[in-house]
């Protein structure tokens, strides 16, 4: 996730209106520690308490544990509709960001040009 926070800018327009949110089986003192540390623009969520409830809750399938794949993604538009889900985002495949910048891509208004 790291790559995705440092090409934010580029890749995703800023995320205008856009949220993209983790989903993990990591505890929230886990994620809100890593969130914290390394200054992430985006939104993680644990699914370690609930069974994997809160990934199933945006439209993503449960794995063969009962629980959301160690890093899924959930897009959400600005019209607050799931945009897309990636069940398993791997961090280090380029590849990965391809895929979720074209989720992005799909749903973030152009900018403005009047100001």
């Amino acid at each position: 996730m790291q790559a995705y926070r440092d090409q934010y800018a580029r890749l995703f327009n800023d995320g205008r209106n856009v949220i993209v949110l983790g989903i993990s089986n990591d505890g929230p003192e886990d994620l809100a520690s890593w969130l914290y540390d390394a200054d992430f623009p985006f939104v993680f969520a644990s699914d370690a308490a609930n069974g994997g409830e809160t990934y199933a809750a945006f439209g993503g399938g449960l794995r063969g544990n009962g629980m959301a794949g160690d890093r899924s993604v959930i897009v959400v538009g600005p019209d607050g509709r799931v945009a897309g889900v990636i069940p398993s985002f791997n961090q280090v495949d380029p590849g990965a960001y391809d895929e979720l910048a074209a989720m992005v891509d799909a749903v973030t208004p152009e900018p403005d040009e009047g100001g």
